[in-house]
């Protein structure tokens, strides 16, 4: 099967043009390049508006490999990060490219699998798949993704809007996506029926593999209108803190008894011996949303997350002085503070 019928097998007959006409698309995959009407209207966003661009790549051997990720995840989470990133803005996701780097020996099959999996996600949040690249690779699969978004103009949420006096809050438990990985490679390590059983150990799995990008949440703090910065946790809640530390020029600090443990991953950790703070802290790809907001609004901000069902938490605060980031817990002899070294993942320490 060459490229083209390759690219016919794994996209032909996955959203109507109709469906992607309401997403603001005049010419999806089939040409040179899409066509994109920037002026289309866009559910739920006001106009005027500003679009959105984000892109992350997935690497075999980097990111996922034959016992952690199966191609339908691969696909799923390779298009939810990057709906993450707009979801981080205050975004709507609207389109997106795909580009792959396939090697020879793989074959249509796996890669028409990954593509149900890219689809499966790009259906769940509105995403039009609307073109990409393929090519050849000698050796691993990777897979590119673009996502166009949109959010209202001059609203978008960033990094860098961090006050002295802030509440800072999460949009869900963090950890759960390190703890399904360690899983995993404990798996493959003692054998596939090493954790044979434990629901704990399941969600956790589903937690990595299938991320979910919370990006009704980033719309409700855009349209709150009191949240001063955001920014979704793929590289770890330290390292994500020390972004906005370091982009607002403030000291960020945690509060250990508030910081959200998932039950399943809390009750992982104790079986394999690990301290659950070193997910949380440092595992990073949960895709939850970290940021700061008024601290007189948080507490109403959290009732009207509760409010949709979805969860929220109040973790700590900002203040004045020297980019920093600290994790203060209550001991038998007061409070101590612990900073927090700059760590997360990063592909090149």
């Amino acid at each position: 099967m060459d490229e083209f019928a390759s690219i016919r097998h794994w996209t032909s007959g996955r959203q109507s043009e109709s469906w992607q006409r309401e997403r603001g698309v005049r010419l999806g995959i089939g040409d040179d390049a899409a066509l994109v009407d920037p002026a289309a209207p866009i559910a739920g966003v006001a106009s005027p508006y500003e679009f959105i661009m984000a892109m992350d790549t997935m690497v075999e051997t980097v990111h996922f490999n034959e016992v952690t990720m199966t191609y339908e995840d691969i696909g799923y989470k390779a298009l939810a990060a990057n709906v993450s990133d707009i979801a981080a803005m205050g975004g709507v996701p609207l389109q997106a490219l795909v580009s792959v780097s396939v090697p020879r020996q793989l074959g249509p099959e796996p890669m028409r699998r990954l593509y149900d999996g890219l689809y499966a996600c790009a259906e769940q949040y509105g995403v039009a798949v609307i073109g990409g690249d393929t090519t050849s690779s000698p050796q691993h699969l990777v897979v590119a993704v673009t996502v166009t978004g949109a959010v209202e103009a001059g609203k978008a949420l960033r990094r860098s809007g961090a006050k002295p006096g802030d509440a800072v809050v999460l949009t869900g438990p963090v950890g759960k996506s390190a703890a399904g990985l360690h899983s995993l490679l404990a798996q493959r390590e003692r054998g596939a029926d090493a954790l044979a059983g434990e629901r704990a150990a399941a969600q956790l799995v589903q937690a990595h593999r299938r991320p979910s990008p919370s990006v009704r949440a980033g719309r409700l703090l855009l349209a709150r209108g009191t949240c001063h910065s955001l920014n979704d946790v793929s590289d770890g809640l330290a390292s994500e803190a020390w972004e906005i530390a370091e982009a607002s020029g403030l000291a960020v600090s945690l509060f250990d008894r508030q910081l959200p443990r998932s039950g399943s991953m809390a009750a992982y950790a104790g079986a394999a011996g690990i301290d659950p703070l070193e997910w949380m802290l440092y595992g990073g790809e949960d895709y939850v949303l970290l940021g700061t907001m008024e601290h007189g609004d948080a507490a109403a901000m959290q009732a009207a997350f509760h409010a949709e069902g979805l969860p929220f938490y109040i973790i700590g605060e900002t203040s004045a002085g020297t980019p920093t980031v600290e994790l203060i817990r209550m001991t038998d002899r007061g409070e101590l503070r612990q900073p927090l070294a700059k760590r997360g993942y990063n592909h090149f320490e």
